[in-house]
C-alpha cells in the first residue's frame, strides 16, 4: 500500500480493536468499581482483566506491526506544533495501552488476585502478595486511566478537526471501509 493512501489493513485492524477494547474496559471498569462485593462484581472483575490483558498483546502486536511498517506521512500542510502534537500523543497512546494494562497486573499480582485470561491460561503474578504496595499501584492505574482518557479524547478530537474542520485526510486514512488507491 501507498503509505500517502493511508493505514494497512493489519493497522486499522488493531487500531480499532484496541479503541473498542479500551473503551470498553474504562466503561466496565467505572461499573464494577461502584459495585458492591458480590459474584457478579467478581465476574467483571475478570471480564475487566482479561480486556486488560488483550489490550496488552494487542497493542504489542501493534507496536510491532508499526515498527516494521511506518505510518503514512502526515498533510503537508500541517503546523509544525500539529506534528509535534501528532508525535507526542501517538507515542502516549502506545505508552499507555502497555502501561495501563501493566500497572493493573501488578496490581492485581499485589492484591494477590492472579488474572487467569479467559478463565484458561493463568497469567503469572508478577509481585508478591503486598497490601501497601498494591494500594499504591491501584492509585497508579486509576491515574494511568484518567491520564488515557484525556489522550484519547484529545485523539479523537484532532482526528474529528481534521475531518470536519481541516477537511484532510488524517481521519479518512483511518477508517475500515474507506477505499485507498495505491
Amino acid at each position: 500500500m501507498n503509505s500517502a493512501a493511508g493505514y494497512t489493513r493489519v493497522a486499522i485492524t488493531l487500531h480499532w480493536l484496541i479503541a473498542l477494547a479500551i473503551f470498553a474496559n474504562l466503561a466496565l471498569g467505572s461499573l464494577m468499581t461502584e459495585m458492591a462485593i458480590s459474584p457478579q462484581k467478581l465476574r467483571l472483575y475478570s471480564y475487566h482483566k482479561w480486556l486488560g490483558v488483550s489490550v496488552f498483546v494487542l497493542a504489542l502486536a501493534r507496536i510491532a506491526w508499526r515498527l516494521t511498517h511506518p505510518s503514512p506521512a502526515l498533510p503537508l500542510g500541517l503546523r509544525p506544533w500539529e506534528r509535534m502534537a501528532a508525535s507526542v500523543s501517538h507515542a502516549l497512546l502506545y505508552a499507555l495501552t502497555l502501561a495501563v494494562p501493566l500497572s493493573g497486573w501488578l496490581f492485581s499480582s499485589a492484591k494477590g488476585f492472579q488474572t487467569v485470561w479467559f478463565g484458561v491460561l493463568p497469567i503469572p503474578d508478577l509481585l508478591a502478595k503486598d497490601a501497601l504496595l498494591a494500594d499504591f499501584l491501584v492509585a497508579v492505574h486509576g491515574n494511568l486511566n484518567g491520564l488515557m482518557v484525556l489522550v484519547v479524547t484529545a485523539h479523537v478530537a484532532a482526528a474529528l478537526k481534521h475531518h470536519f474542520l481541516a477537511r484532510d485526510p488524517v481521519l479518512a486514512r483511518m477508517l475500515p471501509l474507506v477505499r485507498r488507491g495505491g
